[in-house]
Protein backbone atom coordinates (compact mmCIF):
# COMPACT_ATOMS: atom_id res chain seq x y z
CA UNK A 1 0.00 0.00 0.00
CA UNK A 2 2.71 2.98 0.81
CA UNK A 3 4.33 1.62 -2.32
CA UNK A 4 1.01 2.28 -4.19
CA UNK A 5 0.77 5.69 -2.37
CA UNK A 6 4.44 6.61 -2.99
CA UNK A 7 3.46 6.03 -7.10
CA UNK A 8 0.65 7.63 -6.94
CA UNK A 9 2.10 10.74 -5.27
CA UNK A 10 5.06 11.24 -7.35
CA UNK A 11 2.28 10.66 -10.61
CA UNK A 12 0.02 13.39 -9.29
CA UNK A 13 3.24 15.69 -8.98
CA UNK A 14 4.18 15.19 -12.46
CA UNK A 15 0.67 15.48 -13.57
CA UNK A 16 0.82 19.02 -12.00
CA UNK A 17 4.17 20.14 -13.25
CA UNK A 18 2.87 19.06 -16.51
CA UNK A 19 0.11 20.70 -16.07
CA UNK A 20 1.93 23.96 -15.04
CA UNK A 21 3.84 23.68 -18.07
CA UNK A 22 0.95 24.13 -20.36
CA UNK A 23 -0.37 26.99 -18.30
CA UNK A 24 2.58 28.59 -19.09
CA UNK A 25 2.90 27.91 -22.24
CA UNK A 26 -0.37 29.35 -22.88
CA UNK A 27 -0.02 32.01 -20.92
CA UNK A 28 -1.43 35.37 -22.47
CA UNK A 29 1.47 38.15 -21.88
CA UNK A 30 -1.16 40.61 -24.60
CA UNK A 31 -0.17 44.11 -23.72
CA UNK A 32 -2.59 46.67 -22.29
CA UNK A 33 -0.59 49.15 -24.21
CA UNK A 34 -3.11 50.86 -26.91
CA UNK A 35 -1.92 49.34 -30.29
CA UNK A 36 -2.85 50.63 -33.47
CA UNK A 37 -2.27 49.88 -37.17
CA UNK A 38 -1.13 52.23 -39.80
CA UNK A 39 -0.99 53.13 -43.34
CA UNK A 40 1.43 51.84 -45.69
CA UNK A 41 2.51 55.12 -47.23
CA UNK A 42 4.21 57.95 -46.12
CA UNK A 43 1.70 60.44 -46.01
CA UNK A 44 -0.91 58.16 -44.55
CA UNK A 45 1.28 57.91 -41.88
CA UNK A 46 1.76 61.13 -40.90
CA UNK A 47 -2.00 61.70 -41.02
CA UNK A 48 -2.84 59.30 -38.54
CA UNK A 49 0.09 59.90 -36.33
CA UNK A 50 -0.91 63.81 -36.19
CA UNK A 51 -4.09 62.68 -33.74
CA UNK A 52 -2.85 59.45 -32.78
CA UNK A 53 -3.16 59.11 -29.04
CA UNK A 54 -0.27 57.72 -27.92
CA UNK A 55 1.85 60.73 -29.61
CA UNK A 56 -0.64 63.22 -27.53
CA UNK A 57 0.05 61.10 -24.70
CA UNK A 58 3.62 61.60 -25.00
CA UNK A 59 3.80 65.33 -25.48
CA UNK A 60 1.21 65.91 -22.90
CA UNK A 61 3.89 63.81 -20.60
CA UNK A 62 7.10 65.97 -21.73
CA UNK A 63 5.34 68.60 -20.72
CA UNK A 64 4.73 67.26 -17.15
CA UNK A 65 8.09 65.66 -16.78
CA UNK A 66 9.73 68.82 -17.99
CA UNK A 67 9.78 70.70 -14.29
CA UNK A 68 12.12 67.80 -13.50
CA UNK A 69 15.38 70.23 -13.27
CA UNK A 70 17.89 67.09 -14.07
CA UNK A 71 15.69 66.12 -17.03
CA UNK A 72 18.10 66.49 -20.14
CA UNK A 73 17.86 69.25 -22.79
CA UNK A 74 19.40 67.60 -25.50
CA UNK A 75 20.11 64.59 -24.84
CA UNK A 76 17.16 61.74 -25.93
CA UNK A 77 14.98 60.81 -22.87
CA UNK A 78 11.76 58.78 -22.51
CA UNK A 79 8.47 60.96 -22.89
CA UNK A 80 7.10 58.59 -20.22
CA UNK A 81 8.31 55.72 -17.66
CA UNK A 82 11.50 54.39 -17.51
CA UNK A 83 14.00 53.90 -20.39
CA UNK A 84 17.20 51.09 -20.63
CA UNK A 85 18.91 49.25 -23.63
CA UNK A 86 19.38 51.07 -26.83
CA UNK A 87 17.92 48.77 -29.55
CA UNK A 88 18.18 48.45 -33.09
CA UNK A 89 19.23 51.60 -33.97
CA UNK A 90 19.40 51.58 -38.27
CA UNK A 91 18.94 53.70 -41.15
CA UNK A 92 16.01 53.68 -43.30
CA UNK A 93 14.06 55.25 -45.66
CA UNK A 94 16.08 58.60 -44.91
CA UNK A 95 15.46 58.56 -40.92
CA UNK A 96 17.39 57.14 -38.59
CA UNK A 97 15.28 55.18 -36.40
CA UNK A 98 16.17 54.31 -32.74
CA UNK A 99 14.67 51.51 -30.82
CA UNK A 100 14.93 51.10 -26.82
CA UNK A 101 13.47 49.76 -23.87
CA UNK A 102 10.43 51.13 -22.66
CA UNK A 103 7.91 50.93 -19.43
CA UNK A 104 4.24 51.93 -20.73
CA UNK A 105 3.17 53.40 -17.52
CA UNK A 106 -0.09 50.91 -17.77
CA UNK A 107 2.19 48.02 -18.45
CA UNK A 108 5.74 48.44 -17.02
CA UNK A 109 7.18 45.54 -19.06
CA UNK A 110 9.53 46.08 -21.74
CA UNK A 111 7.89 47.06 -24.70
CA UNK A 112 10.25 48.29 -28.02
CA UNK A 113 10.25 52.21 -28.06
CA UNK A 114 10.37 54.07 -30.94
CA UNK A 115 12.42 57.21 -32.06
CA UNK A 116 12.84 59.19 -35.66
CA UNK A 117 15.74 61.25 -36.30
CA UNK A 118 16.92 63.26 -39.54
CA UNK A 119 20.26 64.19 -37.81
CA UNK A 120 20.51 61.60 -34.78
CA UNK A 121 19.86 64.97 -32.78
CA UNK A 122 16.86 65.97 -33.01
CA UNK A 123 14.54 62.90 -31.92
CA UNK A 124 10.44 62.39 -32.80
CA UNK A 125 8.45 60.25 -30.60
CA UNK A 126 6.82 57.83 -32.65
CA UNK A 127 3.91 55.07 -31.04
CA UNK A 128 5.62 51.68 -29.08
CA UNK A 129 6.97 49.49 -32.19
CA UNK A 130 7.42 46.23 -30.45
CA UNK A 131 4.84 44.85 -28.08
CA UNK A 132 5.30 41.44 -26.17
CA UNK A 133 3.33 38.41 -26.63
CA UNK A 134 3.86 35.29 -27.11
CA UNK A 135 7.15 36.73 -25.22
CA UNK A 136 6.34 38.21 -21.47
CA UNK A 137 8.96 41.08 -21.89
CA UNK A 138 10.68 42.93 -24.99
CA UNK A 139 14.49 42.81 -24.14
CA UNK A 140 17.19 43.65 -26.08
CA UNK A 141 18.01 42.61 -29.98
CA UNK A 142 19.44 44.41 -32.81
CA UNK A 143 18.18 45.26 -36.51
CA UNK A 144 19.03 44.01 -40.04
CA UNK A 145 18.13 46.63 -42.76
CA UNK A 146 17.48 44.68 -46.73
CA UNK A 147 16.28 45.99 -49.68
CA UNK A 148 12.71 45.85 -49.17
CA UNK A 149 12.09 45.44 -45.38
CA UNK A 150 13.43 46.14 -41.97
CA UNK A 151 14.69 42.48 -39.70
CA UNK A 152 14.43 42.66 -35.67
CA UNK A 153 15.73 39.99 -33.59
CA UNK A 154 15.52 40.25 -29.77
CA UNK A 155 15.22 38.50 -26.97
CA UNK A 156 11.68 37.65 -25.79
CA UNK A 157 11.45 36.60 -22.09
CA UNK A 158 9.82 33.13 -21.68
CA UNK A 159 10.15 32.26 -25.17
CA UNK A 160 13.77 32.44 -26.11
CA UNK A 161 14.52 34.43 -29.40
CA UNK A 162 12.11 36.47 -31.48
CA UNK A 163 12.62 37.86 -35.23
CA UNK A 164 10.14 40.99 -36.54
CA UNK A 165 10.04 42.53 -40.09
CA UNK A 166 8.43 45.69 -40.91
CA UNK A 167 8.64 47.42 -44.09
CA UNK A 168 6.44 51.17 -43.96
CA UNK A 169 8.02 54.03 -44.36
CA UNK A 170 8.18 54.98 -40.67
CA UNK A 171 8.53 51.26 -39.59
CA UNK A 172 5.33 51.37 -37.47
CA UNK A 173 4.04 48.05 -38.29
CA UNK A 174 5.74 44.73 -37.09
CA UNK A 175 5.34 41.53 -38.09
CA UNK A 176 6.60 38.29 -35.70
CA UNK A 177 8.00 35.72 -37.95
CA UNK A 178 6.45 32.55 -37.16
CA UNK A 179 4.55 34.57 -34.00
CA UNK A 180 6.43 32.42 -31.91
CA UNK A 181 10.48 32.23 -30.97
CA UNK A 182 12.57 31.13 -33.50
CA UNK A 183 15.35 29.66 -31.06
CA UNK A 184 13.58 28.67 -28.24
CA UNK A 185 14.79 28.15 -24.97
CA UNK A 186 15.54 24.17 -24.39
CA UNK A 187 12.80 21.87 -23.29
CA UNK A 188 13.16 20.65 -19.84
CA UNK A 189 16.27 17.89 -19.29
CA UNK A 190 17.22 19.31 -23.03
CA UNK A 191 21.01 20.58 -22.76
CA UNK A 192 22.55 22.76 -25.50
CA UNK A 193 25.72 24.23 -25.95
CA UNK A 194 24.89 28.02 -26.19
CA UNK A 195 23.24 30.54 -24.39
CA UNK A 196 19.84 32.39 -25.36
CA UNK A 197 20.22 35.64 -24.74
CA UNK A 198 20.41 39.20 -26.54
CA UNK A 199 20.76 38.56 -30.22
CA UNK A 200 22.44 40.37 -33.10
CA UNK A 201 21.67 39.73 -36.75
CA UNK A 202 23.40 39.84 -39.80
CA UNK A 203 23.84 38.45 -43.23
CA UNK A 204 26.66 37.06 -45.33
CA UNK A 205 25.50 35.48 -48.89
CA UNK A 206 22.96 33.40 -48.71
CA UNK A 207 22.35 32.78 -44.60
CA UNK A 208 21.09 35.16 -42.07
CA UNK A 209 23.45 35.18 -39.44
CA UNK A 210 22.71 35.77 -35.22
CA UNK A 211 25.40 36.36 -32.50
CA UNK A 212 23.62 35.04 -29.02
CA UNK A 213 24.86 36.51 -25.79
CA UNK A 214 26.27 34.47 -22.98
CA UNK A 215 28.84 33.12 -20.89
CA UNK A 216 30.71 30.09 -20.32
CA UNK A 217 32.31 28.48 -17.29
CA UNK A 218 36.15 27.97 -18.48
CA UNK A 219 37.88 30.96 -17.15
CA UNK A 220 40.24 31.02 -13.98
CA UNK A 221 39.04 28.48 -11.58
CA UNK A 222 35.57 27.51 -13.59
CA UNK A 223 34.51 31.48 -13.28
CA UNK A 224 32.48 32.53 -16.06
CA UNK A 225 33.81 34.46 -18.74
CA UNK A 226 32.13 36.32 -21.84
CA UNK A 227 31.23 34.13 -24.53
CA UNK A 228 29.18 35.01 -27.80
CA UNK A 229 27.06 31.72 -29.77
CA UNK A 230 26.87 31.91 -33.29
CA UNK A 231 23.39 30.57 -35.09
CA UNK A 232 22.85 30.36 -38.70
CA UNK A 233 19.58 30.41 -41.14
CA UNK A 234 18.57 30.37 -44.83
CA UNK A 235 15.01 31.98 -43.73
CA UNK A 236 14.95 33.31 -40.23
CA UNK A 237 12.98 30.83 -38.89
CA UNK A 238 14.92 27.87 -38.36
CA UNK A 239 18.00 28.56 -37.05
CA UNK A 240 21.21 26.20 -36.61
CA UNK A 241 24.07 26.16 -34.30
CA UNK A 242 27.43 26.41 -34.92
CA UNK A 243 30.55 27.32 -32.43
CA UNK A 244 31.38 30.58 -30.34
CA UNK A 245 32.49 33.35 -32.90
CA UNK A 246 35.31 35.25 -30.49
CA UNK A 247 39.17 33.90 -30.74
CA UNK A 248 42.20 35.19 -28.77
CA UNK A 249 39.88 37.76 -26.66
CA UNK A 250 42.38 38.98 -24.06
CA UNK A 251 40.16 42.26 -23.41
CA UNK A 252 37.42 41.18 -21.25
CA UNK A 253 37.55 40.61 -17.41
CA UNK A 254 36.29 38.03 -15.47
CA UNK A 255 32.60 37.51 -15.34
CA UNK A 256 32.26 39.89 -18.45
CA UNK A 257 29.19 38.45 -20.33
CA UNK A 258 28.81 39.88 -23.78
CA UNK A 259 25.24 40.98 -23.55
CA UNK A 260 23.70 43.63 -26.41
CA UNK A 261 26.42 42.34 -28.92
CA UNK A 262 26.38 44.46 -32.14
CA UNK A 263 28.56 43.12 -35.05
CA UNK A 264 29.76 45.50 -38.06
CA UNK A 265 32.96 46.29 -40.51
CA UNK A 266 34.78 49.32 -39.84
CA UNK A 267 36.85 51.00 -41.56
CA UNK A 268 38.55 50.90 -45.14
CA UNK A 269 41.21 47.65 -44.33
CA UNK A 270 38.51 45.35 -43.94
CA UNK A 271 38.46 45.37 -39.71
CA UNK A 272 35.55 44.57 -38.09
CA UNK A 273 34.30 45.76 -34.04
CA UNK A 274 32.19 44.15 -31.91
CA UNK A 275 30.53 46.30 -29.11
CA UNK A 276 28.71 44.59 -26.53
CA UNK A 277 28.01 45.10 -22.64
CA UNK A 278 28.78 43.55 -19.59
CA UNK A 279 26.81 43.37 -17.04
CA UNK A 280 29.94 43.93 -14.30
CA UNK A 281 32.06 46.53 -16.23
CA UNK A 282 29.44 48.14 -18.95
CA UNK A 283 30.48 48.80 -22.78
CA UNK A 284 33.01 47.42 -24.18
CA UNK A 285 34.55 46.70 -27.82
CA UNK A 286 36.91 44.46 -29.53
CA UNK A 287 38.07 44.98 -32.92
CA UNK A 288 39.51 41.80 -34.83
CA UNK A 289 39.49 40.32 -38.62
CA UNK A 290 36.45 38.64 -39.48
CA UNK A 291 37.52 34.74 -41.18
CA UNK A 292 34.42 33.88 -43.16
CA UNK A 293 35.49 30.72 -44.31
CA UNK A 294 35.63 29.54 -40.08
CA UNK A 295 32.74 31.78 -39.60
CA UNK A 296 34.90 33.20 -36.22
CA UNK A 297 35.58 36.61 -35.01
CA UNK A 298 40.09 37.30 -34.64
CA UNK A 299 40.10 39.52 -31.82
CA UNK A 300 43.41 41.89 -32.37
CA UNK A 301 42.47 44.63 -30.11
CA UNK A 302 40.24 45.47 -27.41
CA UNK A 303 38.70 48.29 -24.77
CA UNK A 304 35.94 49.89 -22.54
CA UNK A 305 33.46 52.03 -23.25
CA UNK A 306 32.43 52.49 -19.40
CA UNK A 307 35.84 52.81 -16.98
CA UNK A 308 34.12 51.40 -14.02
CA UNK A 309 31.81 49.60 -12.56
CA UNK A 310 28.56 49.10 -14.63
CA UNK A 311 26.40 50.86 -11.96
CA UNK A 312 25.80 54.23 -10.23
CA UNK A 313 25.93 56.86 -13.26
CA UNK A 314 28.36 54.87 -16.05
CA UNK A 315 27.89 54.31 -19.43
CA UNK A 316 25.65 51.08 -20.14
CA UNK A 317 24.61 49.40 -23.25
CA UNK A 318 25.27 49.98 -27.07
CA UNK A 319 23.07 49.98 -30.13
CA UNK A 320 25.72 50.82 -33.53
CA UNK A 321 24.98 50.60 -36.86
CA UNK A 322 27.48 51.78 -39.86
CA UNK A 323 27.14 55.50 -40.90
CA UNK A 324 27.76 54.28 -44.68
CA UNK A 325 31.21 55.97 -44.92
CA UNK A 326 33.24 53.46 -43.28
CA UNK A 327 32.50 54.62 -39.55
CA UNK A 328 30.16 53.32 -36.91
CA UNK A 329 27.61 55.09 -35.13
CA UNK A 330 26.84 54.06 -31.32
CA UNK A 331 24.34 55.37 -28.99
CA UNK A 332 23.99 54.42 -25.31
CA UNK A 333 22.23 54.44 -22.08
CA UNK A 334 23.23 55.95 -19.16
CA UNK A 335 22.51 54.23 -15.88
CA UNK A 336 21.68 56.13 -13.33
CA UNK A 337 23.38 57.80 -9.62
CA UNK A 338 20.06 58.26 -8.14
CA UNK A 339 17.36 56.16 -6.79
CA UNK A 340 14.15 55.44 -9.16
CA UNK A 341 11.54 57.44 -7.65
CA UNK A 342 8.42 57.30 -9.38
CA UNK A 343 9.79 55.57 -12.21
CA UNK A 344 9.37 58.27 -14.69
CA UNK A 345 12.91 59.32 -15.30
CA UNK A 346 15.85 57.29 -14.58
CA UNK A 347 18.38 56.45 -17.05
CA UNK A 348 18.83 58.45 -20.49
CA UNK A 349 20.78 58.28 -23.63
CA UNK A 350 24.20 60.14 -24.43
CA UNK A 351 24.91 61.67 -27.19
CA UNK A 352 25.72 59.77 -30.95
CA UNK A 353 29.07 58.60 -31.02
CA UNK A 354 31.30 58.15 -34.39
CA UNK A 355 33.65 55.33 -34.23
CA UNK A 356 36.39 55.17 -36.76
CA UNK A 357 39.62 53.23 -36.79
CA UNK A 358 43.22 55.22 -37.11
CA UNK A 359 46.13 54.49 -39.52
CA UNK A 360 47.44 51.80 -36.64
CA UNK A 361 43.53 50.38 -36.43
CA UNK A 362 42.97 52.16 -32.72
CA UNK A 363 39.60 53.75 -32.45
CA UNK A 364 38.56 56.93 -32.43
CA UNK A 365 35.27 58.19 -30.64
CA UNK A 366 33.64 61.63 -31.84
CA UNK A 367 30.33 63.25 -31.54
CA UNK A 368 28.34 62.27 -34.35
CA UNK A 369 25.48 63.79 -35.94
CA UNK A 370 24.47 67.63 -36.25
CA UNK A 371 25.16 68.42 -32.70
CA UNK A 372 26.37 71.99 -33.77
CA UNK A 373 22.99 72.92 -34.72
CA UNK A 374 22.23 72.80 -31.32
CA UNK A 375 24.28 76.03 -30.37
CA UNK A 376 22.82 79.15 -29.49
CA UNK A 377 24.32 81.90 -27.29
CA UNK A 378 28.02 82.17 -27.77
CA UNK A 379 31.07 83.37 -25.59
CA UNK A 380 34.70 83.21 -26.95
CA UNK A 381 37.75 83.35 -24.73
CA UNK A 382 41.20 84.50 -26.58
CA UNK A 383 44.72 82.96 -25.54
CA UNK A 384 44.90 83.29 -22.10
CA UNK A 385 47.95 82.81 -19.70
CA UNK A 386 46.80 80.26 -16.55
CA UNK A 387 48.67 80.77 -13.80
CA UNK A 388 49.97 77.41 -11.71
CA UNK A 389 48.32 76.43 -9.00
CA UNK A 390 45.46 79.40 -9.37
CA UNK A 391 41.58 78.33 -9.85
CA UNK A 392 40.27 81.08 -12.85
CA UNK A 393 36.39 80.87 -12.95
CA UNK A 394 35.50 82.04 -15.85
CA UNK A 395 32.74 84.77 -15.28
CA UNK A 396 30.94 84.65 -18.93
CA UNK A 397 30.83 81.06 -18.94
CA UNK A 398 28.04 79.68 -16.69
CA UNK A 399 24.93 76.94 -17.58
CA UNK A 400 23.66 73.85 -17.19
CA UNK A 401 23.35 72.90 -21.08
CA UNK A 402 26.34 73.96 -22.84
CA UNK A 403 29.27 73.03 -25.30
CA UNK A 404 32.76 73.82 -24.34
CA UNK A 405 35.18 73.64 -26.96
CA UNK A 406 39.08 73.65 -25.63
CA UNK A 407 42.22 74.17 -26.85
CA UNK A 408 45.21 73.97 -24.16
CA UNK A 409 49.07 73.76 -24.82
CA UNK A 410 49.66 72.24 -21.14
CA UNK A 411 53.68 73.47 -21.51
CA UNK A 412 54.89 72.33 -18.26
CA UNK A 413 51.72 71.68 -16.41
CA UNK A 414 51.25 68.26 -14.99
CA UNK A 415 47.09 68.54 -14.73
CA UNK A 416 44.58 70.60 -16.28
CA UNK A 417 41.38 70.75 -13.79
CA UNK A 418 37.93 72.01 -15.03
CA UNK A 419 35.33 71.69 -12.95
CA UNK A 420 31.83 72.72 -14.30
CA UNK A 421 28.52 73.17 -12.90
CA UNK A 422 30.09 74.80 -9.84
CA UNK A 423 28.65 76.64 -7.15
CA UNK A 424 30.28 79.80 -6.61
CA UNK A 425 31.40 78.53 -3.18
CA UNK A 426 31.92 75.23 -4.68
CA UNK A 427 29.14 73.34 -2.75
CA UNK A 428 28.90 71.40 -6.10
CA UNK A 429 31.21 71.16 -8.63
CA UNK A 430 31.63 68.38 -11.43
CA UNK A 431 35.70 67.93 -11.87
CA UNK A 432 37.18 66.86 -15.18
CA UNK A 433 40.76 66.48 -14.89
CA UNK A 434 43.37 66.36 -17.30
CA UNK A 435 46.66 64.26 -16.51
CA UNK A 436 49.85 64.95 -19.13
CA UNK A 437 51.58 61.17 -19.56
CA UNK A 438 49.07 60.10 -16.61
CA UNK A 439 48.18 57.35 -18.62
CA UNK A 440 49.68 53.41 -19.09
CA UNK A 441 52.40 52.69 -20.47
CA UNK A 442 51.52 51.40 -23.79
CA UNK A 443 54.19 48.90 -24.45
CA UNK A 444 52.55 45.89 -25.67
CA UNK A 445 52.65 47.91 -29.22
CA UNK A 446 56.09 46.80 -29.82
CA UNK A 447 56.56 49.56 -32.87
CA UNK A 448 54.35 52.36 -31.32
CA UNK A 449 55.30 52.69 -27.50
CA UNK A 450 53.36 55.03 -26.20
CA UNK A 451 52.93 57.17 -23.43
CA UNK A 452 49.50 58.05 -22.59
CA UNK A 453 47.93 61.11 -21.13
CA UNK A 454 44.65 60.39 -18.65
CA UNK A 455 41.28 61.86 -19.14
CA UNK A 456 39.16 61.28 -15.70
CA UNK A 457 35.61 62.81 -14.33
CA UNK A 458 35.01 63.14 -10.14
CA UNK A 459 31.27 63.48 -9.68
CA UNK A 460 31.91 63.10 -5.44
CA UNK A 461 31.65 66.77 -4.91
CA UNK A 462 28.64 66.99 -7.47
CA UNK A 463 25.78 66.93 -5.24
CA UNK A 464 24.80 68.08 -2.12
CA UNK A 465 21.53 65.86 -2.07
CA UNK A 466 21.97 62.64 0.40
CA UNK A 467 20.67 60.08 -2.39
CA UNK A 468 22.85 60.55 -5.14
CA UNK A 469 25.22 57.95 -5.18
CA UNK A 470 28.98 59.42 -5.75
CA UNK A 471 30.41 57.29 -8.88
CA UNK A 472 34.53 56.17 -8.09
CA UNK A 473 35.85 58.29 -10.70
CA UNK A 474 35.88 57.76 -14.31
CA UNK A 475 39.65 57.50 -15.53
CA UNK A 476 40.44 57.10 -19.25
CA UNK A 477 43.61 56.79 -21.61
CA UNK A 478 44.03 58.68 -24.67
CA UNK A 479 46.68 59.40 -26.75
CA UNK A 480 47.90 62.97 -27.17
CA UNK A 481 50.81 63.26 -29.83
CA UNK A 482 53.95 65.24 -29.78
CA UNK A 483 53.28 68.66 -30.17
CA UNK A 484 49.83 68.71 -30.16
CA UNK A 485 47.21 70.83 -28.50
CA UNK A 486 44.94 69.04 -25.83
CA UNK A 487 41.34 69.76 -27.44
CA UNK A 488 38.31 68.92 -25.63
CA UNK A 489 34.46 68.96 -26.57
CA UNK A 490 32.67 69.15 -23.37
CA UNK A 491 28.76 68.35 -23.29
CA UNK A 492 26.83 69.27 -19.92
CA UNK A 493 23.01 68.66 -20.14
CA UNK A 494 21.88 69.11 -16.41
CA UNK A 495 22.44 65.38 -15.04
CA UNK A 496 25.36 64.28 -17.59
CA UNK A 497 28.54 65.48 -18.55
CA UNK A 498 30.40 63.64 -21.98
CA UNK A 499 33.78 64.73 -22.16
CA UNK A 500 35.60 63.93 -26.00
CA UNK A 501 39.43 64.36 -26.36
CA UNK A 502 41.33 65.66 -29.36
CA UNK A 503 38.39 62.77 -31.18
CA UNK A 504 40.30 60.01 -29.50
CA UNK A 505 38.13 59.23 -26.32
CA UNK A 506 35.43 59.83 -24.70
CA UNK A 507 34.04 59.24 -21.25
CA UNK A 508 30.53 60.68 -20.12
CA UNK A 509 29.40 60.33 -15.68
CA UNK A 510 25.72 61.15 -14.58
CA UNK A 511 25.72 64.13 -12.33
CA UNK A 512 23.01 65.74 -9.84
CA UNK A 513 23.41 69.43 -8.74
CA UNK A 514 20.96 70.66 -6.23
CA UNK A 515 21.49 74.55 -6.35
CA UNK A 516 20.16 76.52 -8.75
CA UNK A 517 23.38 78.44 -9.13
CA UNK A 518 25.28 75.07 -9.70
CA UNK A 519 25.87 76.55 -13.28
CA UNK A 520 29.56 78.13 -13.24
CA UNK A 521 33.15 76.98 -14.57
CA UNK A 522 36.18 77.23 -13.75
CA UNK A 523 39.94 76.06 -15.00
CA UNK A 524 43.12 75.64 -13.28
CA UNK A 525 46.71 74.27 -14.65
CA UNK A 526 48.64 72.77 -11.71
CA UNK A 527 52.58 72.07 -11.43
CA UNK A 528 53.49 75.27 -13.93
CA UNK A 529 52.11 77.78 -16.18
CA UNK A 530 49.46 76.27 -19.28
CA UNK A 531 48.50 78.21 -22.38
CA UNK A 532 44.56 78.18 -22.68
CA UNK A 533 44.67 78.94 -26.72
CA UNK A 534 40.69 78.97 -26.81
CA UNK A 535 37.69 78.31 -25.53
CA UNK A 536 34.32 78.68 -27.10
CA UNK A 537 31.27 78.18 -25.10
CA UNK A 538 27.24 77.81 -26.59
CA UNK A 539 23.77 77.63 -24.68
CA UNK A 540 22.71 74.57 -26.19
CA UNK A 541 19.04 74.20 -27.38
CA UNK A 542 16.14 72.39 -25.48
CA UNK A 543 15.07 69.56 -28.29
CA UNK A 544 12.12 68.78 -26.26
CA UNK A 545 10.39 72.06 -26.55
CA UNK A 546 7.96 72.74 -29.27
CA UNK A 547 9.10 75.96 -30.79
Amino acid sequence: MKRILIKITALSALLTVSAVMVVQAQTDYTSKVPKYTFGTTLSEQEKQLKNNPLIKRFEASRKVLAADKHRPFYHYITPEGRLNDPNGLCYWGGNWHLFYQGYPPEDPRQHWGHVVSKDLIHWRDLPYAIYPNPEERVFSGSTFVEKDRVIAMYHGTKVGTMVATSNDPLLLNWEKVTGNSVIPYPKAGEKVPYNIFDPNIWKKGDHYYSLLAGTRPVGPGGRNIRTNFLMRSKDLSKWEYLHPFVEKDNYGLVGDDGACPYFWPIGDKGKYILLHFSHMSGGKYLIGDYDQKRDKFVVTDGGNFNHGPVSKGGVHAPSAYPDGKGGVVAIFNMNSGKPIGNGNFTEMMTLPWLLTLDERDKLQIQPAGDVESLRREKVSIAETVLPANKEVVLKNVSGNAMELNLAIDLQKATTLELNVLRSPNKEEYTRILFYKDGGYNGRSDVKHKIQYSAISIDNSMASTLNSVKSRVTETADVEIKKGELVNMRIFIDRSIVEVFVNGRQCIAVRTYPDREDSKGVSIQARGNDALLKSLDAWQMENIFSKK
